[in-house]
Parts: C-alpha cells; sequence; structure tokens
C-alpha cells in the first residue's frame, strides 16, 4: 500500500519508532535493528520499543510490554514487517495479536523466507496490516545485507579539498576538525565492525575504537577487523592491546563477519584495501569527509583501481551531505 495516508498520530508513532530503531544500531546483529511504537485506541502514545540484543525481546514485545493493557484495539506502528518465526523468541506476529492489536503499519517489508509471512498471518486473524515502503535509515544497511547475503559495506576516508588523504610523508591523522572526529566516533559506535588493511595498522597503529570527545571509551565498541597477509606481531601495539581478528583477503573477512553475525560494518582504509572493495563492488556506501584543506601534494584516499568505462554501474547516487563545523561529511549509496 505505497502512498498510504498516516494520521499525526501514526506519524508520531512513526517517528518515534524510527528513533527507537536508531538507538538499537550496532546491539542487535544478526537480527535487525528494529524499533516500534504502540497507540491505544485513541490514537495516543503507549509504548515505544526497540530490539533488543539477540536472545532478548524484540522490538514489538518491547513495545507492547510497556504499553500494557493499553495496547487492546490500538495500532501497532514498526519500522519492520512483524516476524512469523519461531527462534531464540517467539513470533511477533502472535504476540501482536494476542495482545489485542487492531492495526498494524509497518515501513518495510520483511525481506527474508524465514522471519516473512508475518503480515499474512495477521490479516488472516481479521488484523489490518498495511505497509508503508518507507525508508527507514537505521534499518537500510541490514535490509541490503539480507538480500546479498554478506555484510553491508560502508567505504570511509578524510581526504583535503584538493584530494589528498595523506600528506607528502604519508601521515593521515587530524586532517578533519573536532566536531567531524566526533561523529567518527558516534558512528564508530553504531557498526558491527570496523576494517583495515595491514598497511594502516603498521603504518598508523590504530585502536579502531569508538571513543567520546575526552577520550573515554563508549558504551559500545565494534569489532576490530584487519584483511592482509602482512604480519603485526611486536609493531601495531594498539591492536594487539584491544584485541583485533586477521583474516587475508576481503572474501575470507566478508565470509566470516557474516558467518559470526555481523551485518553493517565500516571500512576505514587504507587506499589499497579500500581500493580492493570498490574494484569489486562491494561498497554499498561510500562516507567521504572533506576537510578545508590544501595539501597541495600527497596520496588519495584509493588506491589500485583502474579507471573505468563512465556508466550508470560505477556511479553512486548523493545520500545526504552534513556540515560538521568547517568539514563536510558527503555520503553516497549504491544501488542495490
Amino acid at each position: 500500500m505505497a502512498g498510504y495516508d498516516l494520521s499525526p498520530a501514526e506519524e508520531r508513532a512513526l517517528h518515534a519508532a524510527e528513533a527507537a530503531a536508531e538507538g538499537a544500531r550496532g546491539t542487535t546483529s544478526p537480527n535487525p535493528p528494529v524499533g516500534a511504537a504502540i497507540l491505544d485506541a485513541d490514537g495516543r502514545l503507549a509504548g515505544v520499543g526497540a530490539t533488543h540484543p539477540p536472545g532478548g525481546p524484540h522490538a514489538e514485545v518491547a513495545a507492547l510490554s510497556e504499553a500494557g493493557d493499553r495496547a487492546r484495539g490500538g495500532t501497532a506502528v514498526v519500522t519492520l514487517e512483524p516476524c512469523n518465526h519461531t527462534g531464540r523468541t517467539g513470533p511477533c506476529a502472535e504476540a501482536l495479536l494476542e495482545a489485542g492489536i487492531a492495526r498494524v503499519l509497518f515501513a518495510q517489508p520483511e525481506p527474508t523466507g524465514l522471519a516473512g509471512g508475518g503480515a499474512d498471518f495477521l490479516r488472516s486473524r481479521g488484523i489490518e496490516a498495511a505497509c508503508l515502503h518507507r525508508d527507514v535509515p537505521a534499518l537500510r544497511p541490514w535490509l541490503v545485507s539480507a538480500r546479498l547475503g554478506r555484510p553491508h559495506v560502508t567505504a570511509k576516508w578524510a581526504q583535503s579539498l584538493d584530494g589528498f588523504a595523506r600528506d607528502h610523508a604519508g601521515k593521515s591523522q587530524w586532517i578533519t576538525g573536532e566536531r567531524a572526529r566526533a561523529f567518527v566516533h558516534e558512528d564508530r559506535e553504531k557498526r558491527d565492525a570496523i576494517v583495515v588493511g595491514t598497511g594502516t595498522a603498521l603504518a598508523d597503529d590504530p585502536s579502531l575504537t569508538a571513543r567520546r570527545p575526552d577520550g573515554s571509551l563508549r558504551s559500545r565498541q565494534p569489532r576490530r577487523v584487519v584483511v592482509g597477509r602482512r604480519g603485526l606481531d611486536g609493531v601495531a601495539g594498539n591492536l594487539h592491546r584491544l584485541g583485533f581478528e586477521q583474516h587475508s583477503t576481503i572474501d575470507e573477512a566478508l565470509s566470516s563477519l557474516w558467518e559470526s553475525g555481523a551485518r553493517d560494518v565500516l571500512v576505514e582504509g587504507g587506499p589499497t584495501l579500500i581500493g580492493g572493495f570498490l574494484s569489486r563492488w562491494l561498497v554499498d556506501a561510500v562516507q567521504a569527509y572533506i576537510a578545508p584543506a590544501l595539501l597541495i601534494d600527497g596520496l588519495g584516499a584509493v588506491a589500485g583501481l583502474s579507471a573505468p568505462d563512465l556508466g550508470e554501474e560505477t556511479r553512486l547516487r548523493l545520500h545526504s551531505a552534513t556540515p560538521l563545523g568547517d568539514d563536510l561529511l558527503v555520503e553516497y549509496r549504491a544501488e542495490r
């Protein structure tokens, strides 16, 4: 039901569900970060919930728990079609039925055969169930991952205004300002893993952690992954201190990450690794942090690519451009 007209109360409920989903990012994989909101029979917000870490309640159950008896005769607004599958928890579609929900609106259809069928189950029990076909930013990496059968990959780099990621001496730190760096750490906390190449690990000795402006660690940390065959013993001190996993190839890394539950990964370099992902069209999104600096000379963010013929398959679509102080974050998406 594309173009479904929501009431003002339903729009507010959808926004509440989307905010709950965003807050769950980075905690739910391999399950999707879903948000749900319950309106009572009079259209008043009665409960909001998000998917808990694996083994915990799904978003609908969390929202129903908060709503209690006020859910009966009400409307559930969910960012993803309620599941009709029994895994570690029971089917959300049945939980909505048992709670007496009269109507279910969901932003995106369930893409997997295993958990699908929730809307049909509800309709067969006399409950209205409608898909809104609304984009949910928090869900997009998981949805792409589910379709492709591998983790969603975002390639991220920082560069000067004249296109260099490192200066002539090979140094790359602090191209961007404080607000951009703070945003990077907020974003890292929402990812399942951060991936770098052995060249970056050896040259920069990165910690690959999500930190607050005062340097303290955020509550959730992504997995630290290094790709490449070079040994890191005795050189990459931060990674050895904090712990990391190493894989020889991109394929090996993506396969291992997928099998172990990762669905949303951030590739932070270096240029050869990013070039390797791009050359095989394994990049689903790009984050380019552009700093108002002119390095005049240096190294680019991507290496090892041959010049492609310009065509639709080589182009990305602009998603957003966000000022961060004097820096600019430009985000692009591949059509998947």
